[in-house]
């Protein structure tokens, strides 16, 4: 494949970011297979291009719109004649609510995130001066606690039946919010590697383990979760997994829709899913410029470190893993990246191809995706940061 994208890519300036559009559809095929009949609703913060969210959307089986990230992303999404939106995240930003409050008039389909009321009460104060209804979604925390080990993701403070009633008591006094879905996402399933050492100093076999226990808890609290919220409004979705969790939350009946994102690029860090069985889709190519010692070449740029906890599973990835490695003390550089040449020879001129440890994050350090398809260059596809958005 590298000795294709080296004759494709010839003439491009180097640094410059990849796309795979084959190994795109292929990862499109899993999804849609693994996610079976639930419906599945894309994740934008790992896409992060306008034209790539449409150009996915139109070949998911059973689509149920886009996962957006900011209030202002949205909006921006709007724009570009996108609809049927979940904000995944609480907005308390009351400029870029009311300019959505202004779609929804126009009959766009725009879902609110709520885990507190302080975040209710600023949608029902703007929608009760705009006089309209906004749509709302409970975000149940259905993180595990083993007491001795918190496994899951410290966000929404809903993480039992007591939190949850108090939250929808309260609710029901606020006549401009419909509650129309709940999203229980477990982060301990679909966020965490299989074979990753990093978390918590725990090693594989105990993550696993971890992992089979907590899809029990996880599956008795969303149902009981779900059955509450049913029995006070009329809830439209029930939203839940990631990519990393697609084929269990597939099997859950309470679970209307399932969020994909990251499954459609397949960045570095899930190699190490082993329910996925996904094709490289994007990455990024550097130029060697210097030559420091018969086995150490210098690249310029590199220094593209996934966001999370820190650690060496944050650094891009080589595509050629067995024949390079970053230095341990210097890493993947702001300017220029020192590379450990294990295999083969290389010169001042040649280009490396690495990918990102996450997905739409590479995104925001190119304007454009260079796309080949069936051995031949596609052409450039406009990233958030070539439309000139910068949303977090």
């Amino acid at each position: 494949m590298l000795d294709k994208f080296e004759q494709i890519f010839t003439e491009i300036e180097r640094p410059f970011a990849w796309l795979d559009l084959d190994a795109l559809e292929q990862n499109i095929a899993f999804v849609n297979e693994a996610c079976g009949q639930k419906k599945i609703r894309i994740a934008t913060k790992s896409i992060r291009s306008a034209p790539m969210l449409n150009y996915i959307s139109k070949r998911i089986h059973h689509f149920a719109g886009f996962m957006t990230f900011t209030a202002s992303e949205t909006l921006f999404l709007l724009e570009q004649d996108l609809d049927e939106f979940l904000i995944g995240y609480p907005v308390y930003e009351k400029q870029s609510i009311t300019r959505l409050a202004e779609w929804v008039k126009s009959g766009k389909s725009i879902t609110f995130m709520v885990d507190a009321m302080e975040q209710a009460a600023l949608l029902n104060t703007i929608a009760q001066s705009e006089g309209i209804l906004f749509e709302i979604c409970i975000d149940v925390n259905v993180s595990t606690d083993f007491q001795v080990l918190y496994f899951g993701s410290k966000r929404s403070p809903i993480a039992n039946f007591q939190a949850l009633k108090e939250l929808t008591d309260q609710l029901q006094a606020y006549e401009s919010l419909i509650v129309s879905g709940v999203m229980g996402y477990d982060a301990q399933i679909a966020g965490v590697a299989d074979q990753s050492s990093q978390l918590l100093g725990l090693q594989t076999t105990l993550i696993r383990t971890l992992k089979k226990q907590a899809k029990k808890k996880v599956t008795a609290f969303r149902q009981f979760a779900v059955a509450h919220v049913k029995s006070l409004y009329d809830v439209k979705f029930v939203n839940a997994g990631g990519s990393g969790s697609m084929q269990f939350t597939a099997q859950q009946q309470e679970v209307t829709e399932i969020t994909v994102g990251s499954a459609f690029f397949a960045p570095a860090l899930f190699d190490r899913y082993d329910s996925l069985t996904l094709a490289p889709a994007a990455g990024f190519a550097l130029r060697v410029t210097r030559q420091f010692a018969p086995n150490i070449v210098v690249c310029h740029g590199g220094g593209y470190i996934a966001s999370g906890a820190v650690g060496k599973d944050r650094l891009p990835t080589f595509m050629e893993a067995d024949c390079f490695e970053f230095l341990p003390l210097e890493g993947a550089g702001e300017v220029q990246t020192p590379v450990v040449v294990k295999k083969g020879t290389v010169s001042i001129g040649d280009t490396l191809y690495l990918r990102h440890a996450k997905a739409g994050e590479l995104c925001e350090r190119f304007q454009v995706l260079h796309a080949v398809k069936d051995g031949r260059y596609f052409g450039q596809i406009q990233t958030y940061r070539g439309d000139g958005q910068c949303f977090l």
